[in-house]
């Protein structure tokens, strides 16, 4: 076991577990942050999507003694009232089905927006394409951040 200091959602968490220990594993049952969502383990489904710095990393394969310093949000952190406007064009397009991949999918699409604020269908789909959606929500997932490019 080892001491970690962590900067999550803007405030600094101390966890003592193990350095090889998954980020995921850190956030949800050391730190009860449960919106990010385990879902394959091998960082292929994007459910465990998190910001590492801004931008978008799988947390089921970032071992914790790697994130050192580096500042992690989750989708708890993402705004202070899930009042983010990809939060809000998930809503209003009503994109979620069963729901359980939408922390993973909003936190790819919000850095995917500000690394390129108005990507093309094709570079929606490309970028997008990482995370997979069991209900197959995808035309409502363009759809709404198509949305939040136009506004």
């Amino acid at each position: 076991m080892a001491k970690f200091s962590l900067k999550i959602n803007g405030k600094t968490q101390q966890v003592d577990v193990d350095p090889a220990t998954p980020m995921l594993w850190v956030l949800r049952d050391h730190l009860h942050l449960q919106g990010t969502k385990y879902g394959c383990g091998v960082a292929a489904c994007g459910a465990c999507t998190v910001h590492l710095n801004g931008s978008a990393v799988r947390s089921c394969q970032l071992p914790v003694s790697s994130v050192k310093k580096q500042e992690i949000t989750t989708i708890e952190g993402l705004t202070e009232n899930g009042d983010h406007p990809v939060q809000k064009a998930w809503l209003e397009h009503d994109v979620a089905q069963c729901g359980y991949c939408q922390a993973g999918q909003i936190m790819s699409a919000v850095s995917m927006l500000k690394n390129n604020p108005n990507p093309s269908d094709e570079e929606i789909e490309g970028y997008m394409s990482g995370n997979i959606c069991r209900c197959g929500t995808y035309s409502r997932i363009k759809t709404a951040i198509k949305s939040v490019v136009k506004k």
